[in-house]
């Protein structure tokens, strides 16, 4: 997956045409030499990231309307991953093999893509393209079984160290991004309601246990292929938290499981 990731990112960064360098002279006070500096901008638009190099300018926070569209590396999210089952946090008796460890059972994710359009200083919509990982820690001695309609699992005598069950989604969300002005310290507040959509890339089961060691197994278990939800996100600065619920199963083909669905919360990295 590490691979998948890294491959993904260079692809994108060698197929973005837009990607261009912008050059400010300065001039010294001390010797009137002119000193260039550089911001190498990774797509078109005000909000595309810059990678700036000896560039110590000042760029105005207010920001006119357009399109904006490049690579980034933002929205790094970290935090738990929760089962709703039928509107109940607690798992129902057919579920309950899929009892988890809450505090060890995250979310993981961030965005490497973005296409925008921002209204005014204020306000933007954007979609983006990343990556999303749930990790569910499983507390029973079960293996999950794979490729198996509906979802099975067999009961181990195995005591495990660790027991994981994971998916992998790329995710899109559609938001809408409302920013406040920035206060005396240049920092503001932001607003981030998304519909968000993930489609499934890869599945897998990882255990550990002194009798087996390391073992880890990739296949279809039953994760939904397709999701959709919709997310929030509030914070200050660069630092914010955010929270996703997922309206269709987290498993598909699978009667048991209808109407077990994924929520996630914790904190955020970027906008």
């Amino acid at each position: 997956m590490k691979r998948l990731i890294f491959t993904t990112i260079i692809c994108l960064a060698a197929t973005v045409v837009f990607a261009q360098t912008d050059s400010v002279k300065t001039t010294t006070t001390t010797d009137s030499t002119k000193t260039r500096h550089t911001r190498i901008r990774l797509g078109f638009g005000d909000d595309v990231s810059q990678v700036r190099i000896n560039d110590t300018t000042d760029y105005p926070a207010t920001k006119a309307p357009g399109f904006s569209f490049g690579i980034t590396l933002t929205r790094f999210d970290i935090g738990l991953t929760t089962l709703n089952d039928n509107g109940s946090f607690n798992l129902s008796p057919a579920n309950q093999f899929l009892s988890y460890r809450s505090w060890r059972s995250s979310n993981i994710g961030f965005d490497v893509i973005q296409l925008g359009y921002r209204f005014n200083s204020s306000f933007r919509i954007y979609t983006s393209g990343g990556f999303d990982w749930t990790n569910l820690r499983l507390r029973q001695s079960i293996t999950i079984l794979r490729d198996q309609t509906p979802l099975s699992y067999r009961q181990d005598d195995i005591k495990y160290d660790k027991n994981r069950l994971s998916a992998t989604y790329v995710r899109v969300p559609v938001a809408f991004d409302f920013r406040t002005r920035d206060d005396e310290d240049g920092r503001r507040f932001h607003f981030v309601a998304a519909a968000e959509m993930g489609v499934l890339i890869s599945s897998s089961i990882k255990q550990e246990s002194k009798e087996n060691g390391d073992f880890k197994l990739g296949g279809n278990y039953n994760f939904a292929k397709f999701r959709y939800g919709a997310s929030l996100r509030v914070g200050y600065g660069a630092i914010g938290v955010f929270g996703k619920y997922y309206f269709n199963n987290m498993f598909e083909n699978s009667p048991a499981q209808d109407g077990l669905r994924n929520f996630s919360f914790g904190m955020s990295v970027g906008w």
